[in-house]
């Protein structure tokens, strides 16, 4: 039997976000206390291409902050793909460590399907 999930996604695991930075050619993020526009955030700074501001993660609470002024500031699509990636990986990992098998398809729209095989060994 087949179930559809949908996912809100918070980051919360730093090898989750390590992985995802790798898988979309990022620089590792950094444990930081950087400038936003409105105000300082501390956590760990994803910079994104051609954003003024760094994506500050905070594990602690799975809270993301991040200025792109409405998309003036850096491309929104950026930090969708950075979100997707986190997901899959995510995903991934909690189901390797149940010793579920993975199995991934970029759909034609640059959408991600992650197959979990119940009861098949890695």
């Amino acid at each position: 039997m087949s179930h559809i999930v949908t996912i809100e996604t918070q980051i919360r695991d730093l090898v989750a976000l390590r992985a995802a930075c790798r898988r979309v050619g990022l620089e590792q993020p950094q444990q930081e206390t950087v400038q936003l526009f409105s105000g300082q955030a501390t956590g760990y700074c994803v910079r994104l291409p051609q954003w003024r501001y760094p994506v500050v993660c905070e594990l602690q609470n799975g809270a993301i902050h991040f200025d792109n002024y409405g998309g003036r500031w850096g491309e929104q699509r950026q930090l969708d793909r950075l979100m997707q990636a986190y997901a899959a990986e995510k995903t991934r990992l909690e189901a390797h460590k149940q010793g579920y098998a993975v199995t991934e398809q970029t759909l034609s729209d640059g959408r991600i399907k992650l197959t979990i095989h119940v009861g098949e060994e890695l």
